[in-house]
Parts: structure tokens; C-alpha cells; sequence
């Protein structure tokens, strides 16, 4: 019916639309990507020829996409009454599959304690700048690696091993507030949690064999416990009442309502809570 090849006429218009707008946003990703990798190397006045070459390439491989327009080609199928029609897009998004080879966003100079190295690098965290956080366990320091820098800064810890305010104990994981310009710190080896904001140290969560960090969208602080082998939730700023069970919290085992040294956490949008169980060798959701 003539009703029938209206809707399927439409079907395809959106699917022709959609492939077209897939194609346009992988373009635009890649200029916004390329514009980022420039700007940092003029802030920082790093340019050599592997530089100048990687740009060049990335340049010449945009340029081409946006010459060869997307190509949709048709296929009918005539067992049908009203013949269906296969488009197939020339153009799938090119981030549906990972290059072979990665490129070392942080450290890579060898263990040590120097700004380009790291010395058992634990939790990560990455802003919507692309900038880099990282607990640098060995070296008991928190250091940020701006997008395409080669060195690092310390932005809390880096004052030796110890447990004074301005230090670090084997740090495993950090998480950054963007919007209020602070960090939290799982200070492991102190048995605490820790606030820096511009240099102000404060305590959030003491006596706590912390070890993975997550927030959610609500705000709230999530933090696992490999000693009591559970993992608690704190609404930000009340820290005092001990917070609550959210994941294990019922003794050291394998069973579905224990724990047994749970590590790094990540809570998704709805709330739910992934768990490395690291001595029960699996991945738990709650």
C-alpha cells in the first residue's frame, strides 16, 4: 500500500540522515582533537619533526575524508511484496575500532622520580580536558600530565614518604572535583582520605584501608576497603557518621554478598556500583 512505502521511505531517509551525521561527527572530533594537540605544543613551545609529521599525517587524512563525500549504494529484495531496500553507508565511524599501536600518554622514561617518570602508577584519572591524574604510588605523590605534555606537575604529596598534612603514603587512587577545584586522595598507606584544594590539606575519612575512589553523579564519595572488604558511600561534607555499606560488608569471602580485597570501583549513571574483587578474581555489579 501506498502507506506502507511512505513509512519505509522514511525509515531510510533516517538511516541515510544518521550515517551522514555519523560521518560529519567523526570529521569534527578529529579537527577538535587536532586544534587541542596544537594549542598545547604552542603553550608549551615543544615542536620537532615526529611532531610536525604526526600533524601533517592527521591533516592529510581529514583532508581525505572530506573529499570522498559518503557513498550509499541500494539493494532490493524482490521476495517481498513491497521490495525492502539494503542501504549500506560507505562510512562507519572510524573510532569503532582501537589502532594496534598506543602512544604513551604519561611517564615511559624508565621508574623514577624525576617529572617525566612515574614509579608504579596506581589509580587514573582523566578531566574533560583530556589532562591526566595520576597516583604515582612509588614516589607518594598525586601528579597531573596536561594533554600531549611531556612532563608532569605535583599537585599534592611529592614531600617524601610520611603522614604530616603536605604527605603521601603509597596513594592509590584520585578523583577531581572540576567544578569546585579540589581532589580526593585514597592516602593508603596513612589509613585515611584526603582534600587538597590549592594547597590546603584536609581529612576527610580517617582510619580506612582505602584503596579505589568513585563519585557519582549526585555527588556522593564512594570508597572501597580492603581490610573490612566492602565498600561505603558518603554524601559529600558529612563525614563524621561512617557513612554506608553500598557492596559487601558481610566478613572476607566469596560468596555474592561478600568481598574479598575489593580494589578499584566505578559507579554509572544509575547508581550502580563495579567492583574489582581482586581475591575472588571477578568483577562485581551492586
Amino acid at each position: 500500500s501506498i502507506e506502507k512505502i511512505q513509512q519505509k521511505a522514511q525509515e531510510y531517509r533516517e538511516i541515510v540522515v544518521k550515517s551522514s551525521e555519523t560521518c560529519i561527527s567523526d570529521i569534527e572530533i578529529k579537527f577538535k582533537d587536532l586544534n587541542e594537540q596544537i594549542n598545547q605544543m604552542q603553550t608549551q613551545n615543544e615542536f620537532n619533526e615526529i611532531d610536525l609529521n604526526y600533524l601533517r599525517n592527521q591533516l592529510i587524512e581529514i583532508t581525505e575524508e572530506l573529499n570522498n563525500p559518503l557513498k550509499i549504494s541500494m539493494k532490493d529484495d524482490s521476495q517481498s511484496f513491497i521490495n525492502e531496500i539494503l542501504i549500506i553507508s560507505s562510512k562507519k565511524s572510524q573510532f569503532n575500532k582501537w589502532k594496534q599501536n598506543a602512544l604513551t600518554a604519561a611517564g615511559g622514561n624508565k621508574q623514577g622520580q624525576q617529572l617525566n617518570q612515574c614509579n608504579y602508577p596506581y589509580g587514573i584519572f582523566i578531566d574533560k580536558n583530556k589532562n591526566i591524574f595520576i597516583a604515582d604510588r612509588g614516589n607518594h605523590r598525586i601528579v597531573e600530565w596536561k594533554y600531549n605534555a611531556r612532563i608532569g606537575q605535583i599537585i599534592a604529596g611529592g614531600n617524601k614518604e610520611g603522614n604530616r598534612m603536605h604527605q603521601l603514603n603509597s596513594p592509590t587512587d584520585v578523583i577531581v572535583d572540576q567544578q569546585n577545584h579540589f581532589i580526593i586522595i585514597a592516602d593508603s598507606g596513612n589509613r585515611r582520605v584526603v582534600e587538597w584544594m590549592n594547597q590546603k590539606q584536609q581529612i576527610l575519612i580517617h582510619n580506612i584501608h582505602c584503596h579505589g575512589l568513585a563519585m557519582d553523579k549526585h555527588g556522593f564519595l564512594y570508597v572501597s576497603d580492603s581490610e573490612k572488604n566492602e565498600v561505603r558511600r558518603w554524601k559529600m561534607g558529612e563525614y563524621s557518621n561512617g557513612g554506608t555499606v553500598v557492596a559487601g560488608g558481610n566478613g572476607y569471602g566469596g560468596q555474592l554478598n561478600q568481598l574479598c580485597y575489593p580494589t578499584f570501583i566505578f559507579v554509572d549513571e544509575e547508581q550502580s556500583v563495579y567492583v574489582s574483587d581482586g581475591s575472588n578474581h571477578r568483577v562485581m555489579k551492586w
